[in-house]
């Protein structure tokens, strides 16, 4: 989830509120580290820095040229042995973590960094995680009092993650996430170049959320009393639906044809493992704990309002 890069342009504005509640001096962060500063981690820092907020962000390898949103860049890499020391997380009183687990299936932050984490004066601590912890359920809907059953080496990494963050004993919430698209993740780019595939496995579905609907959701989250802030909460649209409808969406949005209808049962011996993991997995998983309990209103409730706006910072030049 970490990796990648927006495709926003350099200071932008993101449509994304700051919830009035983080203005104000008693929730208002005073330094954010986010771990991981790739697609998410981003946009999160730079919603942050619009309102003024500190905000230092980490990447196996840094940018060479100041952000023109006023962040700041660290360097992490444990594979080059290339780790932060105190001096640079210092001060540090909200941190988001998106980095993913190592090959080991540990998580390197708190591996590298858990020592230092614990002497740092954290108000908030944010881990995102993946639904795919709920393994498959056959179609079937899942929220947070759901068990976890993951049937996936990388989700029961996750899950393994997940309680290694939880015994830390830090003001932790989880945040467990489907599918992130967003600009510069949509079907558009594939279906210019003819490189989408049209496949349909009788169903399947799979849910999404929005990029700047995490965003939102993270920072409607830190604007809770910090007893208000559930320890774990699925962020995720109201709209599970098939590969096969969201793709023809994007192509009546660009006015294209679509590519040959594929069956999965023609296409299954043929793909990588990775892909099969891919569609092995079927739920539905709700986040009504975050819009009617906690009160957080989805920017891009469906696929269809997010593609929209997807294509519009796209074709803007973003």
């Amino acid at each position: 989830m970490a990796n990648g890069s927006v495709n926003a342009p350099q200071g932008a504005a993101l449509p994304v509120a700051v919830p009035d509640a983080l203005a104000g001096p008693e929730l208002r962060p005073a330094r954010v580290l986010v771990l991981g500063g790739g697609y998410t981690g981003l946009r999160f820092g730079r919603a942050l820095a619009q309102l003024g907020v500190p905000v230092v962000l980490s990447r196996r390898e840094p940018p060479e040229q100041p952000d023109a949103s006023g962040l700041d860049w660290i360097g992490f890499d444990p594979d080059r042995g290339l780790i932060p020391d105190s001096t640079a997380l210092e001060g540090t009183t909200h941190l988001l973590s998106t980095i993913p687990p190592n090959q080991a299936g540990r998580d390197p932050v708190l591996n590298h960094l858990g020592e230092l984490l614990g002497d740092l004066p954290l108000a908030w601590v944010g881990y995102l995680s993946t639904t795919g912890v709920y393994g498959d359920r056959g179609g079937g809907w899942v929220d947070e009092a759901s068990p976890t059953n993951p049937g996936l080496e990388r989700s029961r990494a996750r899950l393994a993650c997940e309680a290694a963050w939880r015994q830390r004993g830090l003001p932790l919430q989880v945040f467990r996430l489907p599918a992130i698209y967003g600009p510069g993740r949509s079907p558009f780019a594939a279906l210019r170049q003819g490189t989408a595939r049209l496949i349909h496995k009788s169903g399947q579905v799979f849910c999404r959320i929005h990029v700047d609907d995490i965003v939102g959701a993270l920072l409607h989250n830190l604007a809770l009393a910090p007893a208000s802030r559930p320890s774990t909460l699925i962020l995720a649209d109201n709209t599970p639906s098939p590969s096969s409808e969201t793709l023809g969406y994007a192509a009546h949005l660009l006015g294209c044809g679509l590519p040959a209808f594929q069956s999965w049962a023609e296409l299954e011996a043929s793909l990588s493992p990775m892909a099969r993991s891919f569609w092995s997995e079927n739920r539905r998983v709700s986040s009504l704990l975050l819009q009617e309990s906690l009160g957080y209103r989805l920017l891009y409730p469906s696929y269809r309002e997010g593609y929209r706006a997807c294509l519009e910072e796209e074709e803007g030049g973003a």
